[in-house]
């Protein structure tokens, strides 16, 4: 990804505006991503729905309540196991990502997916420590370096921490 803006939310309102503010501003949906843990209960979600999330595979339909208020309108929303770090909801092209690495079990699953998203590698494992700790990671690919801009600043004025535009 070029022109890319990622960042962190250290709470789900936080995360909800800087999603409500993007949508507003026009932002494309599909290019927006945001990964944080799951702290419903989304394990027996996933039991009672028959999938595999504890194997590391994506849940699918129906977690978007999971989400709620303004991130429900996100693409591709899912829940999934990452190796290691335990289940998260995904939603946007970071679902995608995370899906094939977490349905592999790879040891660095994670780390490998926020790479391969744009993420600089020295940056991902500060991106995975904000995650361990509960924050929300944001992430929107932007057409150009002007919206990018833009976006980055949308990020800063809602709240968000280690905002970084590549």
């Amino acid at each position: 990804m070029t022109n890319s803006v990622f960042g962190t939310a250290e709470s789900e309102d936080v995360a909800r505006k800087i999603v409500e503010d993007l949508k507003t501003d026009g932002i494309v949906p599909d290019n927006i991503s945001a990964l944080f843990p799951d702290k419903s209960n989304s394990q027996e979600f996933s039991e009672e729905q028959n999938t595999k999330m504890p194997e590391g595979a994506s849940t699918g339909a129906g977690v978007g309540g999971v989400l709620g208020g303004g991130l429900g309108w996100l693409v591709g929303v899912g829940t999934l196991a990452i190796p290691g770090l335990g289940p998260f909801v995904a939603a946007g092209p970071i679902m995608a990502a995370l899906s094939g690495a977490a349905a592999g079990a790879a040891v660095g699953g994670l780390t490998g997916a926020l790479i391969g998203l744009g993420i600089p590698e020295h940056e991902v494992k500060h991106y995975e420590e904000k995650l361990g700790e509960g924050s929300i990671l944001l992430s929107v690919q932007a057409r150009d370096r002007t919206e990018a801009d833009h976006i980055k600043d949308i990020f800063e004025r809602d709240g968000a921490k280690d905002v970084a535009v590549v």
